[in-house]
Order: structure tokens, then C-alpha cells, then sequence
């Protein structure tokens, strides 16, 4: 298995940078990536709101804001990412969230297109699927990784795709569900990954 060493990373940067590299982009009509067509600027736009909401109202379920404020050693956070993804827009902000608490984690943020052998190592049934959250020790070994959507979330994309639901409704569909979970799925199943690991890092 690789160690965070082993990836030269493209780009790298905060959470606040990467909000501020998605105004500015979009304020030149564009977006990450290199499909700048209007359904792309349109979805990047309503993940700006979508984000902007989250960072907002975001709240964290007291077991995993413990378990992230007992982290006891250095860790880093690599996030991959693109601002059009309305998947990282309901996820990733919850990210940056958990990373404030705890000056031992240091997030960062990548983007998937820019990135291609680190997301290559981190398939989701062999398709180059986001978010990815991967948890580096101060070692620079892998404890975990996570991602793009939590499970039911999943169940239901699936679900919807075998139902060959246009799109567009899919989309609608399931945002709403993010809007009902209100991240509480993505935190519950995060919990239990850095319970398996017994945190906090000795």
C-alpha cells in the first residue's frame, strides 16, 4: 500500500481555497475541470449554495466531534474533490468542519482530474467516483478511506440507475435525501471508521 509520500499532489490546498478557486472560476464563466459547458457552470453554481448553507447550519453529533478532538498525533486529511460535484457539495464541507477541530489534522484538498494516479488508486466499482476522503497517520500510512456518498445514499443511486431515472431527477431526488439526512449518515459511518482504528493515534 502506498504512503501519503508517495503522491505528488497536483494542486493541493485548503478548504477556503478551494472555495475561493470555485468564485473565481465561476466568475469567468468556468468551473474545475475542463467541461466548461452551461449545464457544468449551472451545477457548480448551486453547489457554491449548497456549500455555503452546510458551512452555515452543519452540525456535528457529539460521539464523532470527541472522537476527532482526541486525536493525539499529527494527521493528514486528502480530500479529492471537484466544485462540480454535487456529491463533494453536500460532503465536503462537513470535512473541513471536523478538521477545525483538532490542530493535529491538517486538510487537504486535491482535485480528481488534476490527480489522476491518486484517484486511480481509489476506485469505487471502477469508475473515478467523489468525494474520497483518505486518512494519512503521521507515519504517512493509510488509516482509512471513505467515499463518495454514504451508504444509503449509495443504495439509493443505484437503485435509481437501474431504474434508468433521467438524470435531472435522479439529481433532484437524491439531494433531497442529503437535504433530509442533513450529513448525519456521513457522520455516523466516519465515527465508526476512526473507532476502528482506535483513535485517538498512539
Amino acid at each position: 500500500m502506498k504512503k501519503f509520500n508517495d503522491y505528488k499532489l497536483i494542486n493541493p490546498m485548503s478548504y477556503n481555497e478551494y472555495r475561493q478557486l470555485t468564485d473565481d472560476l465561476l466568475a469567468k464563466g468556468k468551473t474545475t475541470g475542463t467541461n466548461h459547458s452551461e449545464d457544468m457552470i449551472h451545477y457548480t453554481k448551486m453547489n457554491v449554495t449548497r456549500m455555503s448553507r452546510i458551512d452555515k447550519h452543519i452540525s456535528l453529533i457529539p460521539e464523532l466531534k470527541s472522537k476527532i478532538e482526541a486525536i493525539n498525533q499529527p494527521q493528514t486529511w486528502v480530500v479529492i474533490t471537484e466544485a462540480w460535484c454535487g456529491d463533494a457539495a453536500q460532503i465536503v464541507p462537513l470535512f473541513d468542519k471536523m478538521a477545525r477541530l483538532n490542530e493535529n489534522i491538517k486538510l487537504i484538498l486535491v482535485l480528481r482530474d488534476e490527480n489522476i494516479e491518486l484517484i486511480d488508486d481509489y476506485l469505487t466499482n471502477g469508475g473515478r467516483s467523489i468525494p474520497k476522503i483518505i486518512v494519512f497517520d503521521n507515519s504517512g500510512s493509510e488509516r482509512f478511506n471513505w467515499g463518495p456518498r454514504p451508504a444509503d445514499a449509495q443504495k439509493l443511486v443505484v437503485e435509481m440507475k437501474e431504474q434508468k431515472i433521467p438524470l435531472w431527477d435522479a439529481a433532484t431526488k437524491l439531494h433531497g435525501w442529503y437535504a433530509k439526512d442533513k450529513t448525519l449518515s456521513t457522520q455516523k459511518e466516519l465515527f465508526d471508521h476512526f473507532s476502528k482504528v482506535n483513535e485517538p493515534v498512539n
